[in-house]
């Protein structure tokens, strides 16, 4: 589809006047745009301070006459100073950020000819932070004046490294970004905050494919849609977000609805199908558990990957598609690789840009401002205001932050609380009553099952009879109390959770430490794996149980 084309330019105070008859003898670097046979410009945004307003409003009249196809709009600019760098930029940033660019249907001219040498700066830096779309246009008078004759016109597609000339104003407009990122939860975990921030950059600056590790629920999916809408409002990506759970897909099915079919392709093919893939065309793939797509289609992904070519089932005509691919998965894709269940080059192609999102546990400092976006959620969805009394939040907030609370599902069991409390929230008010029986729903949904022979839990993210011997030794397990055994399967879970020996202490003595004079939360808890012959330097070597090193 033929694009209609835009130009947006300054007004040029000199080189554009003229009144007389005598000015269509004269080069215009403006009326020239249109002047030429080969060119057909379907609109012109004419940028232009308000003194100068009778200039534009003759400009465009004899823009009309020399080409009537062709819509001239005045932009008046309240510019003071046209040489003062930091007004002129902020003008235009601030125009280009209200502009409703449509890539899908035109193409941007950025004409740098006319206006002060600022304006042509301020105009190319925009351009090339693709904050305007499109490319530079730069005229050039003929050789010898003569009526008609429009000159020549050169084209300016920059593909340069970005320029931080006002650092204060991109500085703002990358936080804006991260925080757009992070849905405006003002989140504290130092890690996940730097996580965030390179994400942010890898955004807006790469269309290599990228690889979010993480559990169930910690946000994989939500981080990959605030990506795609981050591209979109730079103009970077024109079609749409495709997502699929490769989870779901199965036999025959997984590459019909990746990769397209022909009719007949198999049993059941009583259509063509373009696929998803297809669909994602100019857009972003997400790829929710890539690591339980079949191998045959990991094979078939891979090519897609690297040539944006790809065969549909049945066919034998290859399709194009250019996507960018974010990936998403709960497992480790290394162990799959080692295991002959991913192909180790698809690994290697979608491992470029490769981040492991922490889950709700292992971020406490997190949860208080996640609540309250959670809380806010609800009451717009309830049309209501939602609030806790005060001695509900604290004991909410306590018990939500301890290594009690599991949060095996992340940020669907916090939403999922949330929303409950809001609900059942008298006149908008969660009390403490409300609080403690969510509590008590909360325990029992993390409730471990049974361990069959000792009653300890075997479930992920708890230790079992089993887990402590290969630790401790038969022997001693054997002649441990059961209070003994499930206390120290306690110890040796917040241990896991874990970065230092002081952040496990003082987890687990938080109350009684406000209650010493003397404050020394590691010391305690290396006096008491002692008395099992543990340290935390044998805790953290790697020698230590896979099934306790998974913060590592």
């Amino acid at each position: 589809m033929r694009k209609n084309k835009v130009v947006i330019g300054f007004l040029g105070t000199q080189l554009d006047s003229g009144r007389g008859a005598g000015r269509w003898e004269k080069w215009r670097p403006t009326v020239s745009l249109v002047q030429h046979e080969d060119v057909v410009i379907e609109r012109l945004e004419l940028l232009y301070t308000p003194p100068h307003q009778d200039l534009a409003q003759q400009v465009r009249v004899d823009m009309v006459i020399a080409s009537p196809e062709t819509t001239v709009n005045l932009v008046p600019l309240p510019i003071a100073d046209p040489w003062d760098f930091g007004e002129v930029y902020a003008k235009l940033f601030d125009w280009a950020r209200g502009y409703r660019f449509d890539t899908e249907r035109e193409e941007y001219w950025t004409h740098i000819t006319t206006g002060t040498h600022v304006a042509q700066i301020c105009l190319f830096l925009l351009v090339e932070s693709r904050r305007i779309p499109g490319v530079l246009v730069q005229t050039s008078p003929p050789k010898r004046q003569k009526m008609g004759n429009p000159g020549s016109y050169a084209l300016i597609d920059l593909d340069l490294s970005r320029y931080d000339v006002i650092a204060q104003r991109f500085g703002a407009e990358q936080q804006d970004a991260v925080q757009f990122l992070k849905s405006g939860i003002a989140t504290r975990n130092a890690r996940f905050n730097a996580l965030i921030d390179e994400v942010e950059r890898v955004a807006v600056r790469s269309r290599a494919p990228i690889l979010f590790t993480g559990p169930t629920g910690a946000g994989k999916s939500h981080l990959a849609r605030r990506m795609f809408e981050l591209k979109k409002s730079r103009h970077q990506v024109e079609g749409e977000f495709v997502e699929v759970n490769c989870a779901t897909l199965h036999g025959d099915g997984a590459a019909s609805t990746l990769f397209g079919h022909k009719k007949g392709a198999f049993t059941g093919a009583a259509a063509d199908r373009a696929g998803l893939l297809r669909t994602a065309h100019k857009g972003v793939l997400f790829l929710d558990e890539i690591g339980e797509l079949g191998l045959d289609e990991q094979a078939m992904l891979l090519k897609a990957v690297e040539e944006k070519r790809f065969y549909p089932m049945g066919s034998d005509r290859e399709v194009a598609s250019d996507f960018e691919l974010i990936a998403g998965t709960n497992r480790d894709l290394r162990t799959e690789v080692a295991a002959g269940r991913f192909r180790e080059d698809l690994y290697a192609r979608i491992n470029l840009w490769s981040y492991v999102l922490p889950g709700l546990a292992q971020r406490p400092e997190d949860i208080e401002p996640n609540v309250d976006h959670q809380l806010a959620r609800a009451g717009a969805e309830l049309g209501r205001s939602v609030r806790f009394s005060n001695e509900a939040r604290v004991a909410y907030l306590r018990y939500a932050q301890s290594p009690e609370a599991l949060w095996t599902g992340n940020f669907r069991d916090l939403s999922a609380s949330v929303t409950r409390l809001a609900t059942l929230a008298d006149s908008g008010r969660i009390g403490l009553p409300l609080v403690e029986a969510e509590m008590a729903r909360l325990r029992w949904l993390w409730q471990p099952a049974s361990d069959a022979r000792n009653g300890l839990a075997s479930t992920p993210g708890a230790l079992g009879r089993d887990d402590l011997a290969a630790l401790l030794g038969e022997e001693t397990v054997e002649a441990m109390d059961l209070f003994d055994r499930l206390q120290l399967a306690a110890v040796l879970q917040v241990c896991s959770q874990a970065r230092t020996l002081s952040d496990a202490g003082r987890l687990l003595f938080q109350v009684s430490r406000t209650q010493r004079t003397v404050v020394n939360d590691a010391d305690r808890l290396r006096k008491y794996l002692a008395r099992f012959g543990l340290d935390w330097e044998r805790l953290t070597s790697a020698s230590f149980p896979s099934w306790l090193g998974r913060r590592h």
